[in-house]
């Protein structure tokens, strides 16, 4: 039943937001050189990589510098993508990840595979569903990226900090993955983004 309304809200945003789309293209390729999309493998259901998309917001060859973004003064963010990032609108692509049944509206936030390859037995759990667009931990680090920009090494603390307890967050989901708490999910989102 999940799938249905993945499928039903997702088709529904990408034809009313097609326009919006037109527009965030166009200020992009304004703004700096390089694509329009920003591909990147992700880890998904059953830890099976797939390529996740997103509006690009950082100039051409910025991910070979890291891939944490660390704080609003991150000189790869282009001036385009911190509008972008600010109100989350680089995300919105992922929808089209959604429809093709690589990511669910709502699930854990899929990780990239470095960060994957630490996790322990228990901490892999979150690969049993479909990673999603928004969850708990989304809403409790919605300005994660602020978090590192303070830190002496974001490395170390989105290892040692963060990310362990976005996991415990998930559980939350996990423990409970039907209807009732994905509409949770996604009614406390719109409030966040209304915010």
């Amino acid at each position: 039943m999940i799938r249905f309304f993945d499928l039903l809200f997702s088709v529904i945003a990408l034809i009313l937001l097609f326009p919006f789309f037109l527009l965030i293209a166009l200020i992009i390729l304004v703004d700096s050189r390089g694509n329009i999309f920003f591909f990147q493998s992700r880890v998904g259901k059953e830890n099976r990589d797939f390529m996740m998309l997103k509006f690009r917001t950082m100039y051409n060859g910025s991910e070979e510098k890291g891939s944490l973004t660390v704080g609003n003064n991150d000189q790869r963010i282009t001036r385009a993508g911190h509008l972008l990032r600010r109100y989350k609108l680089d995300e919105l692509p992922q929808l089209i990840n959604i429809v093709k049944g690589e990511m669910s509206l709502v699930g854990p936030r899929p990780e990239v595979r470095k960060y994957v390859d630490l996790y322990n037995e228990i901490q892999r759990n979150v690969l049993a569903v479909r990673p999603g667009l928004t969850d708990y931990a989304s809403l409790e680090y919605l300005h994660e990226n602020e978090l590192l920009g303070t830190s002496p090494d974001p490395e170390r603390t989105y290892i040692e900090e963060i990310m362990p307890a976005k996991l415990e967050l998930n559980k939350r989901y996990l423990q409970d993955p039907g209807l009732k708490n994905y509409f949770r999910v996604i009614g406390k989102t719109m409030i966040k983004i209304f915010k």
